[in-house]
């Protein structure tokens, strides 16, 4: 499978390498964030980091407005029972977020992404780490 990496300022395989060191140096790095959301999507749990960016785009909002309609929005992509992306978090979680949902704050989703980010670190990148994507890439970067 070909990941199209464009359009980046910088070589973006030049930090292939360096994203074996820890779940958070690929999700700093757009070139990581996108070959994980393909590995993701091969493994139908792409909600997962699409839901952690999600989060990680929240927590910078200022206007309230705007921070309504953007939890309202997570809320019912990823967190409601039946969402089109639901996310794999327990029950507390779940029902913490529906109950604050109509007051959000900066923190409404932090458990939750919490969860998603352990979930990810602890299954997901291990088994991304072996996967034909990141071998691949690691395989161009060798040959350059």
């Amino acid at each position: 499978m070909a990941i199209k990496l464009c359009c980046f300022p910088k070589d973006p395989l030049e930090d292939v390498e360096t994203w074996s060191e820890s779940v958070d140096k690929i999700l700093s790095c757009k070139a990581g964030q996108i070959a994980f959301r393909e590995f993701l999507k091969s493994e139908y749990s792409e909600e997962n980091i699409l839901f952690w960016l999600a989060c990680e785009e929240y927590k910078k909002i200022k206007a309230v407005p705007e921070m309504i309609s953007s939890a309202n929005r997570i809320y019912s992509e990823f967190v409601q029972t039946e969402a089109p992306r639901q996310i794999n978090i327990d029950c507390s979680t779940r029902e913490n977020i529906t109950k604050n949902i109509s007051q959000p704050s900066l923190t409404s989703f932090d458990t939750a992404q919490k969860l998603i980010y352990s979930l990810m670190a602890r299954d997901c990148y291990p088994r991304f780490l072996k996967s034909n994507i990141y071998q691949g890439l690691l395989r161009r970067t060798d040959s350059r």
